[in-house]
């Protein structure tokens, strides 16, 4: 199981670049908007900062431009990955592009099935939006589950990022189920890092320290 931070910030990249726990790094669109940075230089020092996957998204929407978009984002660095959309014109550019060994994570996933299109047009991730799923009255994970399962059976290389999470308990389940990856927001982050208890039992410690040091 690894992580991928899911920001644009550098500040929080860094942050958790150091904590040794983030395997790589998913942006968007909004993401990079609300940085208000240029985006080629955003995404290079974003590449230097992380060794792994860096997820950058195409915005294009016919399957020749995403191409082109494509491959002008993989030049940015050996370790970006395209995301794209799974619509009909997004895995006809995938299929295109795998072939080319630029590596593509296919996003917005809602089923199994359009996560099992994906693979078979060479997908080197896919990821379902768990929370979004989970907002529209859906179970989210049971999704992730039915492509971990699927994936297994047929021994597919496409790898299953949990996407859109919420809150620790996501994190928790998408690691139950076998996804190899979940992105998770920093603020998520930081709270599967704390806990009450830990706080507590810190404060005995020092407090129990005090009373002995000097003796």
């Amino acid at each position: 199981m690894r992580i991928f931070l899911d920001t644009a910030n550098v500040e929080e990249i860094r942050e958790a670049s150091e904590l040794g726990v983030i395997s790589g790094v998913t942006t968007n669109p909004s993401l990079i908007a609300k940085e208000g940075r240029n985006f080629q230089q955003l995404v290079k020092e974003i590449t230097g900062l992380v060794d792994g996957p860096i997820s950058v998204e195409a915005v294009a929407q016919e399957a020749g431009q995403i191409i082109a978009e494509a491959r002008i984002l993989a030049a940015m660095g050996d370790n970006v990955v395209v995301k794209i959309p799974v619509t009909s014109q997004g895995l006809k550019a995938v299929k295109v592009l795998a072939r080319e060994n630029i590596k593509t994570n296919v996003t917005l996933i809602f089923s199994a099935n359009q996560a099992l299109l994906a693979a078979l047009a060479g997908a080197t991730y896919v990821s379902p939006f768990v929370g979004r799923l989970d907002d529209a009255g859906h179970n989210g994970m049971e999704v992730v589950a039915d492509i971990v399962t699927i994936y297994a059976q047929y021994g597919m290389e496409t790898e299953v990022i949990a996407a859109s999470i919420r809150h620790p308990l996501h994190l928790l389940e998408a690691a139950r189920i076998g996804a190899d990856i979940a992105t998770v927001p920093y603020g998520v982050l930081q709270q599967c890092l704390r806990h009450p208890l830990t706080d507590v039992g810190i404060e005995r410690f020092l407090a129990d320290w005090e009373k002995v040091k000097d003796r």
